[in-house]
């Protein structure tokens, strides 16, 4: 701890997200050490109080924390293998983008060299770290989170420890990603379909917006129903059978009016796998049974 009580960060790689972290933990006060392949990356920090590690090794004996985030998992050991040693007994969080797969590998080889390491995902650009609203996760062993819990939640107001499985943390990422594509690619599916009416995108918008919230209640139905692991799935709202009638007419309006019907042809596969199961009475969710399963 320094004189005013904040422990000492390092961060190290320093693209855009990574100049951002090493801000959000100088503006806490914490004292925070930087490295970066690319010493000039450190110019701002520098002047706003951050000291530049000349060399890894130096980065990684400043802190108890060592934060990370560089382009992938291969540049994350392209510079800390070298320091493995100095490492012991300290945390390693590491927010750069990964799989499962290199989260739990990366956990077996902190154990090796005697350090904590909690796998992290970031659900936020730049420019929202530290604000009330952007996401961070972490898993890992619970004391390590605990240990720099202040620290983390710094960056951002939706930081959140998952669990002891490191892979847990990608697996949110990539999760709440896709969710995100399918979102926007239904709504600029949407917005192309009105475009045919002269209808704007920004006119679309508010409608769009408010057919998402209707969604979320749907979402809060069915996950219930997935939970309660009964392969039930009551349909409250409507049979698959209903919502394959539906998309007939989104894929009929896509196709006549000349706008890409890719994604609704897409869809209507899924769901005429689904009904084929024995589904077609049962609700939306059941869906859920033909994404658990490999491709066929």
């Amino acid at each position: 701890m320094t004189g005013n009580g904040r422990s000492p960060v390092t961060v190290i790689g320093l693209g855009l997200m990574g100049q951002a972290l090493a801000a959000a933990f100088l503006k806490g006060g914490h004292p925070t050490t930087v490295w970066n392949r690319s010493a000039d990356k450190a110019t701002d920090l520098v002047s706003s109080g951050a000291v530049l590690a000349d060399t890894p090794d130096e980065a990684v004996s400043a802190a108890d924390l060592i934060v990370v985030c560089v382009s992938d998992d291969d540049a994350l050991h392209g510079v800390l293998d070298p320091v493995a040693e100095k490492l012991r007994g300290r945390v390693v969080a590491n927010l750069t983008s990964g799989s499962s797969d290199q989260a739990r590998a990366n956990a077996a080889w902190s154990a090796e060299w005697g350090f904590d390491y909690l796998d992290g995902a970031i659900m936020t650009v730049p420019a929202g770290v530290g604000a009330p609203e952007s996401v961070f996760f972490y898993a890992g062993p619970q004391k390590a989170y605990d240990r720099h819990a202040e620290a983390l939640a710094l960056l951002g107001g939706g930081t959140t420890y998952l669990g002891e499985d490191h892979a847990l943390a990608p697996l949110y990422d990539v999760a709440l990603l896709g969710m995100m594509w399918g979102t926007l690619n239904s709504f600029l599916q949407g917005a192309a379909l009105l475009a045919t009416a002269d209808v704007k995108a920004s006119e679309f918008l508010p409608w769009a917006i408010k057919w998402v919230d209707a969604v979320k209640m749907f979402a809060t139905d069915y996950a219930g129903q997935i939970d309660a692991g009964d392969g039930a799935y009551p349909a409250r709202d409507a049979t698959m059978d209903v919502h394959a009638g539906a998309l007939k007419h989104l894929l009929h309006e896509s196709e006549s009016q000349g706008v890409n019907a890719e994604l609704p042809r897409f869809v209507q596969g899924l769901m005429q796998r689904t009904i084929a199961a024995g589904f077609g009475q049962n609700s939306y969710a059941s869906m859920i049974e033909l994404f658990r399963a490999p491709e066929k």
